[in-house]
Order: C-alpha cells, then structure tokens, then sequence
C-alpha cells in the first residue's frame, strides 16, 4: 500500500470514528501532497511523499520557535499536536550510532578525505538516510569529519 493510499484510507478511518484533530491533519497532508503533484505535473512516490511530510515538519518545527517567542504557546500547542500525527507517516529516526555508521560508510565509499568532498558525502547520506536523519545535523557532522 502506497504511503498516498494509507493517508487517505486514515482519513475515511478518522471521519468514521469522528477523530477531527487526525482528520484535519491528514486532510493538510493530503492537500499539500496534492498541491505538489498539480505544480510539478506529476505523480508523487513514496520518497517524494516523505519529503513533502519532512517540509510539513520542518515548517511546523519553525512556527513553534516563533510562537514560543511570541508567549503564543496555545498556537505552538497546536503546531506540536499537527506534528504528532504527521510523524507517525514518517520512518523512524536513526539513532546516533546508525548515523555515525552511515557517515563512515559514505566517506570510504566516496573516498572522501577533505572538506572539498563534502558535498559528494552528503548526497550519499542523504539518499540512504531518506528522512531518517536530520540532514543539517548530520552535514555538520560530516563537515567536522572531513575536516580533522
């Protein structure tokens, strides 16, 4: 079943059992899915899907610094609950060991030994990582990696 599927059999799920939060959100996630595929005149995979839902995420993660900054916490209340449900859509999060394994593997693999080759490194990550990692942290990680 393909992620687009899941998304919109949850939201009947969500609309039979009366679930307005989880309805809502996935309606959001459905919509922006959407929007892509209209813009870009394509049809979205998964991966392409899982990016879409890691923007959803990161925008959220955003709002919620600017409304904390604010004292808007009933806002940023709302933006954590959005960022429950699209979560659960997303795979799981490498732990630091995976990651630091993942880095490793992809600079022998590229042959990577100065900061010059980073950019070679991150795409490698970034492919096996698929939205498992966060590519800033994990770019820094890499930087200082290459560097010493």
């Amino acid at each position: 079943m393909t992620l687009k599927h899941q998304l919109t059999e949850d939201m009947k799920t969500a609309m039979r059992g009366g679930d307005k939060h989880k309805l809502a959100v996935v309606r959001l996630m459905l919509a922006a899915i959407k929007q892509r595929e209209v813009d870009e005149r394509i049809e979205l995979d998964d991966v392409q899907i899982l990016a879409t839902l890691e923007k959803m995420l990161k925008q959220r993660k955003d709002s919620i610094s600017q409304f904390d900054a604010a004292n808007r916490t009933d806002l940023s209340d709302i933006e954590r609950a959005e960022m429950v449900v699209i979560e659960t859509y997303l795979p799981t999060k490498l732990n630091e060991a995976e990651i630091e394994a993942l880095i490793d593997a992809a600079i022998a693999e590229t042959g990577a030994n100065s900061p010059r080759d980073m950019g070679k490194v991150v795409a490698l990550v970034k492919e096996k990582a698929a939205g498992r990692a966060d590519m800033g942290v994990v770019s820094g990680r890499i930087k200082t990696k290459l560097a010493g």
